[in-house]
């Protein structure tokens, strides 16, 4: 590969010329990380004296001289003897050294760590240039060398050289005739793209796998790749992947948050840099509880075809003190690592709605975190947060570059209720026997609308399921009656809980943005339902074209 970052080079280069003694790099891509050593090293416009590069690992040692008169040493101590003493220009790496760091829970190697300490004031008098970098999959660092080492951020590869990858293999397997090629331009970018937050033995693996199962390299493939996202989330327990194939055709109404989500869809893609826009930062939706909040989130997935993740926050307060900000940290490197990404935070209220509430400032601490962090934030993680009473969020949760927009979503107009109904008949009666003589015309729709005034998505659901339990029970088809008797027996939430539901509208009324659409707002600004009772039902968020 070619294709590196030349930030990381001119940094380490710099660093190397500066007789920096100590560098730590924390990366899994040990092979990687030496070619990219290597190519500073060879390159005169970099570095004007030539250095020898030696590698250390616990495995195979450090070799020493040539042929005949080289040695292998293993031993850390010896190791770093024979660096103290080396009078030429070298470049040493060693990998694995980390395990004499202490780790798990086991003490530094006093005796190592002394020998590092001693020999960072020779590397500093030393003739010749002399550097030592240290190479581990996590970062380790004991108190006692804080002062001596510094640390060097090793980012994954980058969109540059994944696009190498895909076509180095194309390449390579083309000569082969092993397979056949559908890519466009734009196809490529968008696989490329979705490779990113992967190593690229990982990113390998994964377009090799492509390769195999059907012979062909084409835009379907980028199942492949989030499949080989998702074995990094398995590794953590704080963050959870999300597999769905619900689709916003699933969804019924809330056409202006939809019209909002399209419109920024591959905003993270190099053709949005031309328009001088960056990646959305994220999204925060509240509204009634059971009027699809959840559901739209889900459906950015497919959308944009993106990782989906979901961030337990019960999970990132646990028990031992200070790891609840740790786990919080670790999250969000996570996210950032498989990026572009959608991170989803469902009920967001629960977690952060109580902070300072007597648990020593631990909450306040993993909130700040997270607030900073979405305040300054630069990779592509789109922030989709629910919220049933935003209320009880802090305000500066709210203040503007947190997220993008805040939408509410209300009970579903009259002609919302139509399509939710329409999208879950149609879902469930597949089968000619339960459907029978039952037709689903516009007028049948408008008449279950129309009964169902004031009630939430996920009670029209509801009422459809009812309905076909009706009708399975007497071993029969469906027929209007049983949605009407499932329509009589429910009191929606529009009634039992009413005076919440206004609270909630008159905070969103001048806060959020509808996420109905003006048109199928039209006629029900101001809805009245007759259920047993008057529910008066004056809509919440300011309708605006998004």
């Amino acid at each position: 590969m070619e294709s590196y970052s030349n930030e990381f080079k001119i940094s380490l280069c710099n660093l190397l010329k500066a007789r920096f003694p100590y560098l730590y790099i924390a990366t899994w891509e040990e092979d990687r990380l030496l070619s990219i050593i290597s190519s500073v090293i060879d390159d005169d416009s970099l570095i004007k004296t030539k250095r020898k590069l030696f590698t250390w690992k616990i495995t195979t040692g450090l070799s020493t001289g040539e042929s005949l008169t080289k040695k292998v040493i293993k031993d850390p101590i010896e190791v770093l003897d024979f660096i103290e003493k080396y009078e030429e220009p070298a470049i040493f790496v060693l990998i694995d050294f980390h395990i004499y760091f202490g780790r798990s829970g086991t003490a530094p190697d006093i005796h190592v760590i002394r020998k590092i300490r001693d020999v960072s004031s020779a590397l500093k008098r030393s003739l010749n240039p002399k550097n030592v970098i240290f190479v581990s999959p996590s970062l380790i660092l004991p108190d006692d060398l804080q002062k001596e080492i510094t640390i060097v951020d090793f980012e994954l590869p980058s969109f540059d050289e994944i696009i190498s990858l895909i076509e180095e293999m194309i390449e390579t397997n083309k000569r082969n005739n092993r397979i056949t090629v559908d890519l466009d331009p734009h196809e490529k970018e968008c696989l490329a793209r979705a490779s990113l937050g992967l190593t690229l033995e990982e990113a390998e693996n994964a377009f090799a796998r492509s390769m195999v199962e059907d012979g062909c390299l084409n835009i379907e493939d980028l199942d492949v790749v989030i499949e080989e996202k998702r074995q990094i989330i398995k590794k953590t327990e704080i963050l959870e992947f999300i597999s769905t194939d619900l689709e916003m055709s699933d969804v019924g109404g809330l056409e202006n948050l939809k019209t909002w989500l399209k419109k920024r869809n591959k905003s993270w893609f190099d053709s949005a840099k031309r328009y001088g826009i960056s990646a959305p930062r994220g999204v925060l939706i509240t509204g009634v509880p059971g009027c699809g909040k959840s559901l739209i989130v889900k459906a950015i997935s497919s959308m944009w075809q993106l990782p989906f993740l979901r961030l337990d926050i019960g999970k990132v307060f646990s028990g031992v003190v200070g790891s609840s900000e740790k786990n919080m940290r670790e999250a969000i490197k996570i996210a950032e690592t498989i990026s572009p990404c959608i991170l989803w935070i469902d009920e967001i209220e629960k977690a952060f709605g109580g902070i300072g509430g007597g648990d020593g400032g631990t909450s306040e601490r993993v909130f700040g975190t997270f607030l900073t962090w979405m305040q300054e934030k630069t990779k592509p993680v789109f922030v989709a947060a629910t919220a049933n009473n935003i209320r009880l969020l802090p305000p500066e949760f709210l203040r503007k570059g947190r997220f993008d927009e805040i939408f509410f979503v209300d009970m579903p107009t009259h002609k919302e209720r139509v399509n939710i109904f329409q999208i879950h008949i149609k879902k469930r009666l597949i089968d000619q026997n339960v459907v029978g003589d039952f037709e689903l015309s516009d007028e049948l729709l408008y008449h279950l609308a129309d009964l169902t005034e004031g009630y939430s998505g996920s009670e029209i659901e509801q009422v459809v399921i009812s309905a076909l339990f009706d009708a399975f029970s007497e071993d029969r088809s469906i027929n209007l009656h049983d949605f009407e008797k499932a329509i009589i027996s429910t009191v929606p939430l529009s009634k039992t809980q009413e005076e919440e539901i206004m609270r909630i509208r008159e905070w969103a009324n001048v806060r959020a943005v509808a996420a109905t659409s003006k048109e199928d707002s039209k006629g029900y600004q101001n809805e009245t339902a007759d259920m047993g009772g008057d529910v008066n039902i004056t809509r919440g968020g300011r309708s605006i074209d998004v």
